[in-house]
């Protein structure tokens, strides 16, 4: 079974993070560029949060809410959740489902090594679930059964 670190293997796992000085717009944009839905803020080289597209929506209807001016570190989440590095693919969607979470920060040996969504977790128990129902199509087919070289009797012998 698949680990948060083989996931973040798999689909790369670097960490795109903007400084806690820089303004919602240039999350923004960033965001865009690497087409992720949700960034990591820095202070120096510690993550001290994180901000995502739900956190755009929330903003967005607050009187005064200008993205060119408002700083990232005002406005992003501050309680990060971690997982370990080798949790598996169903502990960690036990952890997605029973906290509530869509993001979840991987680490390993105390450091910070990846970002995991929901999706992606999501998407690799769909892809062992379609491996696994490919094996047993393949044990299952029609050439199995015929090595098996059942013949009916010729009743006129």
């Amino acid at each position: 079974m698949k680990t948060a670190e083989d996931i973040l293997r798999e689909k790369g796992g670097d960490l795109i993070c903007v400084s806690a000085e820089s303004t919602v717009l240039d999350a923004l944009k960033l965001m865009n560029r690497h087409r992720i839905g949700a960034i990591l803020i820095k202070n120096g080289n510690e993550i001290i949060g994180i901000w995502t597209e739900r956190d755009l929506m929330r903003n967005t209807i607050v009187d005064g809410f200008d993205p060119r001016v408002a700083v990232i570190s005002d406005h992003m989440v501050k309680q990060l959740k971690y997982s370990q590095h080798d949790e598996t693919i169903d502990q960690l969607q036990d952890k997605f489902l029973g906290m509530r979470l869509r993001h979840l920060l991987i680490q390993k040996e105390d450091k910070c090594i990846g970002l995991l969504s929901a999706g992606d977790v999501m998407k690799t128990i769909l892809n062992e679930k379609e491996d696994t129902l490919r094996e047993l199509n393949a044990l299952t087919s029609f050439e199995y059964y015929e090595n098996w070289r059942w013949r009916k009797e010729d009743p006129a012998k």
